[in-house]
């Protein structure tokens, strides 16, 4: 996969690109091992080479998310100033991603400031998408009677309806 085919660094430069792929460490998973943990330092971004992800929160398990689709990007609390993951990923199938460590990666961000304003606007759509997935799910949850209980803010909390 090359990657300006992945969604998240559509639009950046062929430089920026080459620069982005030489920090790339290239990992596979058999199903069902962590990438990481919530609560785990975010040190490392990863986009999907092949395979799928699930994106677990909270003791419970809640699946709020699978990476499916070549070129999808998570972990991005390392892009966004958080300090440790909100989230467990775990692979559902063999999987292979390429990690980006977050120091290098953002020392490519600063050499290109264009490319980098590029990509942070694919990521604020990408997370804008998921929140309004989420936010139908949250409507769908309340139409259908549950009880929607106060947790992080991030991703909320369910009880069922008695």
């Amino acid at each position: 996969m090359y990657i300006q085919q992945a969604d998240f660094f559509y639009g950046t430069s062929m430089t920026f690109a080459r620069a982005v792929m030489k920090i790339a460490d290239k990992e596979s998973y058999g199903a069902g091992e962590t990438v990481f943990s919530e609560g785990d330092a975010a040190e490392h971004l990863y986009v999907l080479i092949e395979g799928r992800v699930q994106i677990i929160i909270g003791e419970l398990g809640h699946i709020v998310y699978i990476v499916s689709k070549g070129g999808e990007a998570f972990g991005w609390s390392t892009l966004v100033g958080r300090q440790h993951y909100s989230a467990t990923a775990e692979c559902l199938e063999p999987t292979t991603l390429l990690k980006f460590d977050r120091q290098r990666f953002q020392q490519v961000l600063e050499n290109d400031p264009i490319s980098g304003q590029i990509l942070y606007k694919g990521l604020a759509k990408t997370l804008a998408k998921r929140l309004l997935e989420t936010y139908k799910m949250i409507a769908a949850l309340s139409a259908s009677g549950a009880n929607i209980v106060s947790g992080s803010g991030q991703f909320p909390t369910y009880e069922s309806a008695e």
